[in-house]
């Protein structure tokens, strides 16, 4: 019979790694006497990051004690105690390869059920003084599973583990778990799985993905673990376009056309996508820059527009060096910041040269005869500053329930309302309610960091949900460092101790290159921290893929090698490390 030997509690800490403060629950410590099992959680226990621990599906962690001796044996340690590995239930029995997601089990007077297995992330590796324990966790097919609580009660020390029930379908959580973070995602299995009706959401959406990438065959990779900004990879390398004509769309931007100096066709992109290109000023080493495409879909020409900055390097060559017959280096179409099927009414909502992402989607629809309501709103400072505006208007008349609205910060005397713009001022959720945008549209949201703030606010006080929020945002990408508090926000920059030697890795969405020091760092992760771009990352030992980018150029090696390979022409940058010059998209 299996037994309950420890009930284990404790409320979230702040404790220091590596230079930052982690604020972390892992810590548990046995408690005495008898403890109530309440839906969410355990009385007196926490979780330090909620988008990651806890909740319905997560409310109670177990492990058990044949794992700690596995643990003791493989790492020679003799100092573990209950909690150790961040669990709420310390137990004698149910080993992971036993049970089964769907099991149900009364202990004391509560009932539970095996929803998952774990998810492990860096703060295991912390509280275990081993910074591979994610991976080794998981890989081990001994990573322990979670418990939802169908009926609340209070558990202690010493209570049997009674079997009441289980699923129709049964797949051990050792199974489950090598189904989403091995290479090998059967689909007979993936079938089996999703028949689990207890299995959590989080877990049922990866298995739902991992057969979706093998109905449509989109590709290489775990589908599974792929944040959205690395679902769409493609081939690392540039080729060679002509500038077939500049164009001069405001005062401070600047279109360029390209194409294959010998009329080979393009490579399709989708609408919102954009373009990396490597420029090679003479006084000074490549620079790497991102450029949404900003014209329609073609595969005969490129169209990026760039906002000519009075300090920016790229902007200012290109400026100032660049004429039609010259030839760039460029990427193929990158970014998950796209235009979504269907027929939902679609918001794209701009500001400046934000514009350029959401009116290569204006261009789709506007092809495709779209019968979609959509709305077109933009702000910008005066008519001298407002790019694209006669094309906009164009396009516009050719959708049968499109509306636009533009509004001007700083008109100039000679600015039209209601000619040249709709209203004085910046866009707000009273502008939505005026031009009545519909709350169950998909939104496209593109432009500066402080009117993309305010606009989330503005589109959540209205209502729409997040999941029809859609980002772009220039020079870097959301980052996700979950536990990390209190760490100040800088703009990326080369390291203080960059040196001139060693390859060259160049963050090309932040702008930002420096030399690989391997003495300095573990992982490409490490020397995008210590440059100050913006990344993702949980389990920091290639087994999350929340990392997973993509690889511009270059290659690069790994180590530790991760569980489960990236899709070509991406790279997990927590565990990687580079051959010679890289590109990532960061």
């Amino acid at each position: 019979m299996a037994r309950l030997l420890s009930v284990n509690v404790g409320l979230p800490r702040d404790v220091a790694w590596k230079g930052r403060t982690v604020h972390t629950g892992i810590w548990k410590n046995p408690v005495r006497g008898r403890c109530r099992a309440g839906r969410l959680n355990l009385d007196g226990d926490g979780q330090g990051d909620l988008a990651g621990h806890g909740g319905e599906q997560r409310a109670v962690f177990v492990y058990q004690t044949e794992s700690y001796r596995h643990w003791q044996d493989q790492l020679n340690r003799t100092d573990f105690v209950h909690g150790q590995f961040g669990e709420n239930f310390t137990i004698d029995g149910l080993p992971d390869d036993a049970v089964c997601i769907g099991d149900r089990y009364q202990i004391g007077t509560a009932l539970f059920e095996v929803t998952q297995p774990r998810v492990t992330c860096y703060r295991v590796g912390i509280r275990m003084n081993e910074p591979r324990m994610p991976a080794l966790l998981t890989s081990s097919g001994r990573p322990g599973f979670y418990f939802r609580v169908l009926r609340e009660g209070e558990v202690g020390a010493g209570d049997e583990i009674v079997k009441v029930g289980e699923a129709n379908e049964r797949m051990t959580v050792a199974e489950i778990n090598a189904l989403l973070y091995s290479p090998d995602h059967a689909r007979d299995r993936l079938e089996r799985a999703l028949r689990i009706e207890a299995l959590s959401p989080g877990w049922r959406s990866s298995f739902e993905a991992l057969l979706q990438n093998q109905t449509t065959a989109a590709g290489s990779g775990n589908a599974g673990l792929a944040p959205a900004a690395a679902l769409h990879p493609v081939a690392p390398g540039f080729r060679p376009l002509a500038v077939a004509a500049i164009d001069q769309e405001s005062a401070d931007v600047l279109s360029l056309s390209m194409q294959d100096p010998d009329g080979q066709p393009l490579q399709p992109a989708l609408p919102g996508q954009y373009l990396v290109l490597r420029l090679r000023p003479t006084d000074g080493p490549p620079l790497f820059r991102s450029y949404s495409l900003s014209g329609p879909l073609s595969t005969e020409r490129y169209r990026i527009s760039v906002k000519i900055e009075p300090n920016g390097v790229a902007g200012t060559y290109l400026r100032k060096h660049l004429q039609v017959g010259d030839v760039l280096d460029v990427s193929s179409p990158r970014g998950s910041f796209i235009l979504q099927s269907g027929e939902r009414p679609v918001v794209l909502l701009s500001a400046g040269i934000g514009a350029t992402p959401v009116l290569a989607m204006l261009h789709a629809l506007a092809e495709a005869r779209s019968t979609r309501q959509v709305v077109w709103l933009h702000a910008a400072r005066d008519r001298e500053h407002h790019p694209f505006a006669a094309e906009v208007r164009r396009l516009m008349l050719g959708l049968t329930r499109g509306r636009s609205y533009v509004s001007y910060s700083r008109p100039d005397s000679g600015d039209k309302i209601g000619e040249d713009f709709d209203a004085t001022g910046h866009l707000s959720q009273s502008v939505f309610d005026e031009v009545g945008v519909p709350r169950e549209a998909d939104v496209y949201l593109c432009g500066p960091a402080r009117f993309m703030a305010d606009m989330k606010t503005a589109l959540a006080s209205f209502g729409v949900p997040p999941e029809r929020l859609h980002v772009e945002i220039f020079n870097g990408s959301e980052s996700m460092t979950p536990g990390i508090v209190g760490a100040p926000m800088r703009a990326p920059h080369p390291p203080e101790d960059d040196a001139n030697t060693g390859p060259l890795v160049s963050f090309a969405r932040s702008g930002v290159a420096a030399h690989w020091k391997a003495s300095a760092y573990q992982s490409i992760l490490e020397l995008a921290e210590a440059c100050n771009v913006p990344v993702r990352w949980s389990c920091r030992t290639g087994v999350c893929h929340n990392c997973e980018s993509g690889l511009v150029s270059g290659a690069v090696a790994y180590g530790p090698e991760p569980l489960d390979k990236p899709a070509d022409g991406n790279v997990l940058v927590c565990c990687s490390r580079p051959i010679g010059d890289v590109v990532v998209d960061l």
